[in-house]
């Protein structure tokens, strides 16, 4: 016999919180009765031949193109018809989803558009209802196990991939138009592996991302946020309230007063594969950094699922070998354009896809570097070169004979060259999400400056400092902008999803 959570029939809202409350409720109720039928599993309990349980919904249907005029990029339906979306984790993105839910009402107000929460058909995983720090499937027997399979929902695969991020999903007839990129069981997916390859929980995240390929920037980057946390409150330039590092390891700013969940933080026996660090603000508008170590590989598995967290903006900072003989060792690389070769992406954003360059974040970059150098004009060009960067999977290609790949980076116009950049600045435009990279130069292999342990080691004490104050420079100008400018139009198409 199938037990299923009993029926909640549809409800519609012309208030964005009464809305909210509604999923929440759904959500929670939903969880809750995954969570005790899966309990009394534990035990051995027959809890009936199938359990199920599904996520909320929320529904706009418009029967006009007409709606109110906005600046802004997002918060609105591409036209008539009937969108939806399905939701999870409302404690989670409670600010992100009531500021879409306004945002829906505001632009479609006028023509008596509504929000209608439900619950979907979309059965939640039993893997997704537990809580952080549950492992009850390490308590199970493997006959119980897998017997499992056929008590609970699993992950379902089909209904997670990133059709809607690429441009592809095409709804069946008759089947809703989607309101988000990511529906429910595509974001819980990238919630746990977020857990996993990182070493903190999702909800440490913070709305800006530095990326970096070295670990040297971390080391300074816990140095500062241990600084940041020794300082008195109220200091100016310091919003931050906590520091976060693998584990859940939370340090409070001096007078913080210590959060229940802040026990629950234990140190890691060894480090995650991509280590993150969060510099928290109470708006959630801090800095998360991670360490996505060397190549495209990484650089792709970490922003795919960075990316269902609704970032403002992500950030590559890292060294890359410079390819002109007038660059010097330490000289900054603000990209301009991208050279794809790391291929990871192929399938997803097809090569003959412009990457483009966005102008606030650009500025605000050299805004940066001209801050933190103290450096203008000529000078500050000296230092800092403006040009296309060429990302390879190949880390030796050096080695190729023909130097087929220097020919090509030279017709490029490339300046510099990593295995990251070009990645994590591709899978921004591809999830709406605004890019930028500042590189250091550490090599020039083209040029007989190979990197070396002694030349290394000084040029990272020389340098990586500097690197990491203008990244989060970088990150306040960008904060201080402000959201609605900082999403651009050149980041959505014609027939975008109208959650930002």
């Amino acid at each position: 016999m199938s037990t299923t959570r009993p029926f909640i029939a549809p409800m519609q809202f012309d208030d964005a919180q009464a809305a909210y409350d509604q999923v929440l409720a759904i959500y929670d109720a939903n969880i809750a009765f995954l969570r005790d039928a899966m309990k009394r599993f534990v035990a051995g309990e027959n809890v009936g031949e199938h359990v199920r349980a599904c996520y909320p919904f929320v529904r706009v249907h418009t029967d006009t193109v007409a709606r109110a005029d906005s600046r802004l990029a997002f918060g609105f339906v591409a036209g008539p018809g009937t969108y939806e979306t399905t939701l999870t984790r409302p404690d989670l993105f409670a600010r992100y989803y009531l500021q879409q839910f306004k945002l829906l009402l505001k632009n479609h107000g006028n023509h008596h558009v509504k929000l209608e929460v439900g619950v979907s058909a979309q059965p939640i995983p039993i893997h997704f209802s537990f809580a952080e720090h549950e492992h009850i499937e390490g308590s199970l027997t493997a006959e119980r196990r897998l017997l499992m399979r056929d008590v609970f929902d699993l992950p379902n695969l089909a209904a997670m991939d990133d059709g809607i991020a690429n441009g592809t999903h095409e709804p069946p007839m008759g089947e809703a138009q989607p309101l988000s990129l990511f529906t429910a069981p595509r974001v819980d997916y990238s919630l746990q592996r977020l857990r996993h390859y990182t070493g903190t929980s999702c909800e440490h995240f913070q709305k800006f991302v530095l990326f970096t390929n070295y670990q040297f920037y971390i080391d300074e980057f816990i140095k500062l946020g241990h600084e940041l946390m020794a300082s008195p409150a109220g200091e100016p330039g310091n919003d931050y309230i906590a520091f976060v590092e693998p584990g859940n390891l939370v340090m409070r700013r001096v007078g913080q007063a210590v959060e229940p969940g802040d026990a629950h933080g234990s140190p890691l026996p060894r480090l995650p594969q991509m280590p993150g660090y969060h510099l928290i603000r109470a708006d959630g508008a801090g800095i998360s950094m991670v360490n996505i170590g060397v190549g495209p590989a990484n650089a792709k598995t970490i922003t795919d699922h960075i990316a269902v967290l609704r970032p403002h903006a992500w950030l590559m900072l890292g060294h890359c070998a410079g390819l002109r003989n007038t660059q010097e060792l330490g000289d900054y690389v603000l990209a301009h354009g991208y050279v794809r070769e790391d291929h990871v992406l192929d399938e997803d954003l097809p090569l003959w896809v412009p990457i483009p360059p966005l102008a606030e974040v650009q500025v605000a970059i050299e805004a940066a570097v001209a801050e933190v150098t103290q450096l203008t004009g000529h000078d500050l060009k000296r230092v800092m070169r403006t040009g296309t960067v060429a990302s390879t999977d190949n880390r030796n290609w050096e080695l190729m004979p023909q130097r087929t790949p220097e020919r090509r980076f030279s017709q490029s116009r490339a300046i510099a060259l990593d295995m990251e950049s070009a990645t994590i600045a591709a899978n921004g435009f591809r999830f709406r999400v605004p890019y930028g990279t500042l590189l250091c130069v550490s090599d020039k292999p083209m040029h007989g400056e190979i990197k070396l342990p002694g030349m290394a080691n000084q040029f990272y004490r020389d340098r990586v400092d500097q690197h990491l104050r203008i990244g989060i420079r970088a990150v306040e100008l960008l904060r201080a902008l402000g959201v609605d400018k900082l999403h651009s139009r050149k980041l959505r198409s014609f027939t975008e999803v109208a959650f930002q």
